[in-house]
């Protein structure tokens, strides 16, 4: 089968899409340093007996025609299931909190969750 490249751009123009390039890769966490580093206390120990004992979070980020957008994710290790999310243009301090926020208004986890 051939590809008619012409058509296909000519197609791609009329839906309003481009071509993006790959971008080199920019580090964004500096390991470099002298601060307190917190224990390690779920020692990769993913399976759990009981929803809403231990909660795992996440950032990623996703490219769309207004700049970057942030999605942070807080997850309960027991269901894998998102109990609570935010999203920002930035990745400041909010962006992880109200999703930890979300999470813990919305489950009420008890006093010794991890």
């Amino acid at each position: 089968m051939t590809v008619n490249r012409r058509r296909i751009g000519r197609l791609m123009k009329e839906e309003g899409l481009r071509v993006k390039t790959k971008r080199k890769f920019k580090a964004t966490t500096y390991s470099d340093h002298d601060d307190p580093i917190a224990p390690n206390l779920l020692n990769r120990a993913f399976t759990v007996d009981k929803p809403d004992t231990c909660y795992v979070g996440d950032i990623t980020y996703i490219t769309t025609r207004e700049g970057w957008l942030y999605l942070a994710t807080v997850i309960d290790l027991y269901s894998r299931r998102v109990v609570g999310w935010s999203m920002a243009d930035n990745m400041r301090t909010p962006l992880i909190n109200d999703a930890l926020s979300m999470a813990l208004n919305q489950r009420k986890p008890k006093a010794n969750l991890l």
